[in-house]
């Protein structure tokens, strides 16, 4: 199916992102901010990255709250970034309720801006920003069978990539409006515990995530299969219920 695209829109979209390109390669100081937000998200301890990055966001006073918005944004769009890290960190430095406001609201806008661009700038452009094209490829077949049932789940599994959801979202005929309410509601839940667990940072974070992860994956898989698996199990005992009747009549039937 073609999706309907405005030309307008693409060469608007095109001259934001070569805009934003431009500013990256010859304003040093975004450069520089840029460059150590990414050294920072890639730590490999994530209690310590998040320190780091809220240490990071202080520095930008008043303004800090603008540039972790940015950085969401950026991480969606063009890095594969942790952005846990950002929503951890926002929730230390804002507080769990303006924290998660933050997250999910500027998250929001880096999913629809993935969106516009697969949406007006085709597939191969998002294979080259997402690396690869099997991927993509399998969110095709995930997508044309489930819709936004798709969406909603894949939001609540923390270890789904949230940028190839977004992208391939927008490689589909799904409506603006149906994606903008399952990324909604499905990434709320991890952002408002994420926030939580920043304002409360202790423990192993990285521990929570995992236990977090599974947790959410063993409820999304139980609601996905347990109905059918209950279903099947009703069919074999009614079978089984069959067949005992069947034995029970016939052994009736033989008797003196």
């Amino acid at each position: 199916m073609k999706l309907k695209t405005s030309k307008s829109r693409t060469l608007l979209l095109l001259a934001l992102l070569l805009l934003a390109a431009l500013i990256y390669g010859y304003v040093d100081g975004v450069r520089t901010a840029v460059d150590s937000a990414v050294r920072i998200m890639t730590m490999q301890d994530p209690q310590s990255a998040i320190q780091a990055f809220r240490d990071y966001l202080l520095g930008f006073g008043a303004w800090a709250a603008l540039v972790s918005a940015a950085i969401m944004v950026f991480q969606s769009v063009a890095a594969p970034l942790p952005a846990f890290v950002v929503t951890f960190a926002n929730g230390l430095l804002f507080g769990w309720a303006w924290g998660a406001l933050l997250s999910w609201s500027s998250a929001m806008l880096g999913a629809v801006l993935c969106f516009w661009i697969a949406r007006n700038l085709g597939r191969p452009v998002v294979e080259k920003l997402v690396g690869s094209s099997q991927a993509l490829e399998t969110w095709d077949i995930f997508f044309t069978r489930y819709g936004n049932r798709a969406i909603l789940v894949s939001r609540l599994l923390p270890f789904i990539s949230f940028d190839i959801v977004s992208y391939g979202a927008g490689l589909t005929p799904i409506s603006l409006w149906n994606f903008l309410w399952a990324t909604g509601i499905g990434q709320l839940p991890a952002t408002l515990l994420y926030s939580y667990l920043g304002q409360n940072l202790t423990g192993s974070i990285q521990v929570l995530f995992w236990i977090f992860s599974i947790t959410i994956a063993l409820f999304v898989v139980g609601s996905a299969f347990g109905p059918r698996w209950l279903k099947k199990l009703r069919a074999v005992n009614a079978k089984q219920a069959a067949i005992g009747e069947a034995l029970q009549t016939k052994h009736e039937g033989v008797k003196p």
